[in-house]
């Protein structure tokens, strides 16, 4: 299982699945990120944590943990 933490900076990717559950999983699908979406990683920071994302047509600043959740393509 490949996941979001796992891509590099200039990689489109897509949602296959999210993990987790209850409020966490709510709160990134508040953010943007859903199944099928395509995901754009712009930066991410010196020490790894947080990256910086497109989605829908605007950033988002994710953490890694926060990343781990999200199964990608």
């Amino acid at each position: 299982m490949k996941t979001l933490r796992d891509a590099k900076v200039g990689d489109t990717v897509t949602v296959v699945r999210l993990h987790g559950e209850g409020a966490v999983k709510r709160r990134i699908m508040d953010m943007g990120i859903t199944k099928g979406v395509d995901l754009y990683i712009r930066k991410v920071a010196p020490l790894g944590d947080p990256m910086e994302l497109n989605v829908r047509g605007y950033e988002l600043s994710l953490r890694k943990a926060d990343a781990e959740m999200i199964e990608i393509a």
